[in-house]
C-alpha cells in the first residue's frame, strides 16, 4: 500500500502536473483559447444531425463520453478532494477543467482525423489509432492499450465499486466485514449478466435514468445552497484563500489542495487522459473540429456543473469536513442538513445509477482497444466472455479493498494513460490546429465546413477517411 501511494505521489507531483500544464497551456495558446472562444459554436454543433441517416451524431458521441465521465467521481471524488486536500481543491478543479478542455479538443479532433470505418459503415478509433497511423509507433500504441485496459478494466472499476459500497456506511445495517462483500457480489453479478448480453433492458433503463438523476442532483445541490445562502460569501472566501495559500501547499505538495484538485478533477472529467476520443471517433461529422468542440462541452458539464454543484453544496452547509468523513459520508451529511434521512437515500440511489453506467461505459472503451490489439478485429466471443467475467471479479474485489488502495490504483493507471496521450497530442498537434484553422476559414466564407485531408497537407494514404 505504501508503495502504491509513493508511485501515486511522484507520478502527479511533479511529473503529471508539469506535463498537463505544459500541454494544456500550449494547446490553449495555439488554438487562441478555442475552449472559450468557440463556446457558443460548440453548443450549435450539437444540434446538427449526422451526415448519414442512422449513423452516430456529434451529440450522441458527446453523450457517450459524458456518460462515462459523469459518475462516482462527481460525488465521492469531490468529497475526497475537499476532505483531504481542503476547500481550495475546488478552485484547482476549475483551473484543471478550463485548461484541460483544450486538451479534450485536441485529442477528440485527432481521433476524428485518424478514425477508421468497418464493413458495416461504423466509425471507430481513438489514441491507439492516431498513435499507430499518425506517429507510426505500433509498440507505443500497444502500451497505451495496456494502460487503458489497466485503467478501465481494473483501476476505475475497482474504485467505482468501492465508492458505491461506501455510500452504505451511514446506514445502521452496515457491517464493515460483511456489507462490502454483499454489495460487491451483487454489483459484480448484475454487471456480468449485462456484459454477457442478458441485461439489455437494465442497461437501457439505467442509461435513460442517469441524465435525469444528474439534473436532479444539481437541483438538490442548488436547494441546499439556497438554504445556506448566508454562508456563500464566506464559502468562496474559504475556497480562494485556501487555493492561494502557497505556504501550506509547498509545505506538503502531495497532499495539498492543488494536487488533490488536479487529481480528482482529472479523474472526473478525464480531459487529456485518452478515453473520450474512443467515443469521439464514432461520430459521423463533416469536419473533425466539430467533434473536438463538442467534447469541450462534455468537460464543462462534468466539472463546472456537476463537480462544482457537489463542492459548493458541501462547503455551504459547514458540516464537519475531515478525513473521517472523506467520501460518501461528507456528501450525505451535507444533504441531510436540509433533507434529513431522505438525503442519504437519494445519494445512494444516484451512486447506484452512476456507478452501474460507469462500469458499463468503462468496458465499452476496453472493447475498442481489444479490437486494436487483435489487428482491428474483435476477439472471439469466448475470449470476450472470459474477459468480462474477469472484469466482474475485479468489481467484486474493488468493494472490499481499502480506500487508499482503490484511489491509488485508479490514479496510477489513469496517470499512465495521460503520460502517453498528452505527449502524443503535442507531437500531432499541428494536424489538429491546422484542422481548426480550416474549419474557421470555411465558416468565415459562409460555407458548411467539409474536411479533406489534403487541405491541411496530410497524407491521404495514411487515413481511412477524409479523402
Amino acid at each position: 500500500m505504501a508503495g502504491l501511494n509513493l508511485i501515486d505521489s511522484v507520478m502527479y507531483y511533479p511529473i503529471l502536473i508539469i506535463v498537463m500544464a505544459i500541454a494544456g497551456l500550449y494547446f490553449t495558446f495555439k488554438t487562441r483559447g478555442v475552449q472559450i472562444r468557440l463556446f457558443l459554436e460548440s453548443i450549435r454543433i450539437l444540434t446538427e444531425p449526422p451526415d448519414e441517416e442512422g449513423s452516430i451524431s456529434s451529440l450522441q458521441a458527446m453523450l457517450v463520453s459524458t456518460a462515462s465521465r459523469v459518475g462516482t467521481g462527481n460525488i465521492i471524488g469531490v468529497s475526497t478532494a475537499l476532505c483531504l486536500g481542503g476547500p481550495g481543491a475546488c478552485f484547482w478543479m476549475w483551473v484543471m477543467c478550463i485548461i484541460g478542455a483544450s486538451s479534450a479538443f485536441m485529442e477528440s479532433t485527432l481521433a476524428q482525423i485518424y478514425k477508421r470505418k468497418d464493413k458495416e459503415g461504423v466509425f471507430y478509433g481513438g489514441p491507439a489509432y492516431y498513435i499507430e497511423h499518425g506517429l507510426h509507433k505500433h509498440k507505443l500504441a500497444l502500451l497505451f492499450c495496456v494502460f487503458l485496459l489497466a485503467t478501465y478494466a481494473v483501476g476505475f472499476n475497482m474504485l467505482c465499486s468501492f465508492n458505491l459500497q461506501s455510500t452504505f456506511m451511514e446506514y445502521p445495517f452496515y457491517h464493515p466485514s460483511i456489507t462490502p462483500i454483499i454489495i460487491g457480489a451483487v454489483l459484480a453479478i448484475i454487471t456480468c449478466y449485462c456484459l454477457l448480453g442478458g441485461g439489455k433492458r437494465i442497461v437501457s433503463v439505467t442509461s435513460t435514468l442517469v441524465p435525469v438523476m444528474g439534473v436532479s442532483y444539481v437541483i438538490i445541490c442548488l436547494i441546499v445552497i439556497l438554504f445556506n445562502i448566508q454562508n456563500v460569501p464566506v464559502m468562496f472566501l474559504l475556497i480562494f484563500r485556501d487555493a492561494f495559500d502557497f505556504q501550506s501547499i509547498l509545505g506538503g505538495v502531495a497532499g495539498s489542495c492543488m494536487v488533490y484538485g488536479i487529481k480528482r478533477g482529472l479523474y472526473s472529467n478525464e480531459a487529456g487522459v485518452g478515453s473520450a476520443p474512443n467515443a469521439s471517433a464514432s461520430a459521423d461529422v463533416s469536419h473533425p473540429a466539430k467533434q473536438g468542440l463538442a467534447q469541450t462541452l462534455s468537460v464543462y458539464i462534468d466539472t463546472l456543473l456537476l463537480c462544482t454543484a457537489s463542492a459548493l453544496m458541501c462547503l455551504s452547509t459547514g458540516v464537519v469536513r475531515d478525513a473521517a468523513v472523506s467520501g460518501a459520508p461528507y456528501v450525505q451529511n451535507a444533504i441531510s442538513s436540509v433533507f434529513g434521512w431522505i438525503g442519504p437515500i437519494f445519494i445512494t440511489v444516484a451512486m447506484i445509477l452512476f456507478a452501474f453506467t460507469s462500469l458499463i461505459g468503462n468496458l465499452y472503451y476496453t472493447n475498442n482497444v481489444l479490437m486494436f490489439m487483435n489487428n482491428e478485429k474483435m476477439p472471439s466471443k469466448r475470449f470476450v466472455h472470459i474477459f468480462h467475467i474477469a472484469c466482474s471479479l475485479i468489481i467484486f474485489i474493488g468493494a472490499i479493498i481499502p480506500m487508499d488502495a482503490a484511489w491509488a490504483m485508479a490514479d496510477i493507471t489513469m496517470g499512465g494513460m495521460t503520460l502517453i496521450n498528452l505527449p502524443v497530442c503535442l507531437l500531432l498537434s499541428k494536424a489538429a490546429i491546422d484542422c481548426l484553422k480550416d474549419y474557421e476559414r470555411q465558416k468565415k466564407m459562409g460555407l458548411k465546413p467539409v474536411f479533406k485531408a489534403s487541405s491541411i497537407g496530410l497524407n491521404e494514404e495514411e487515413l481511412d477517411w477524409w479523402k
